[in-house]
């Protein structure tokens, strides 16, 4: 007698995932540019529906891993891709297809969406780790990666990085940064 929710592609998942964009624009203030982290397209879907209802334009960048495109490869084709379980460290990020109605969010209110590899991962775990004292997960890493990275370049431009989950224990944490 339970109700299944899935873990990205319901209504109210999306709109859940959307605090988290809209805690960050009441704190930050008008953004130029919100990269964002994309698995199943749960949380981009959400933060680029909370994005494109503010007063200024923002742009929305999600971020999947190289390994697993399938968003990217989706929205390029203008339909759903599924590719097989990608080998990526981004254990958070190894879905093999969009929801569907995440897809139709994405496919509206996504700019573009930029690859990561799980070296730059690593580097972004590192970061955060030693400049912000904050523990990333693979996946929870990825927009920062992009930025750090130069997959996505804003000079000038206010922006706002989704740093999502740190479940990630120890042991991984410190193998994954060796």
């Amino acid at each position: 007698g339970m109700t299944l929710i899935p873990p990205f592609d319901h209504p109210d998942v999306m709109a859940g995932q959307g605090t988290a964009a809209r805690e960050l624009f009441a704190q930050a203030g008008p953004l130029d540019l919100l990269v964002v982290p994309v698995g199943g397209g749960g949380l981009i879907s959400g933060c680029a529906t909370v994005a494109k209802a503010m007063d200024t334009p923002v742009t929305v960048v999600g971020v999947e891993p190289e390994a697993g495109d399938d968003v990217r490869r989706s929205l390029a084709r203008g339909e759903i891709v599924e590719i097989p379980t990608p080998r990526t460290i981004a254990d958070g990020q190894q879905t093999t297809a969009p929801g569907r109605l995440t897809f139709a969010v994405m496919r509206e209110r996504v700019d573009r969406i930029v690859t990561v590899t799980d070296d730059d991962l690593r580097a972004a775990m590192r970061f955060a780790f030693e400049r912000m004292r904050i523990v990333l997960e693979p996946s929870g890493a990825s927009a920062l990666a992009a930025l750090l990275s130069g997959a996505v370049t804003a000079p000038g431009s206010r922006v706002g990085i989704m740093l999502s989950g740190g479940n990630v224990d120890v042991a991984r944490f410190v193998e994954l940064l060796g």
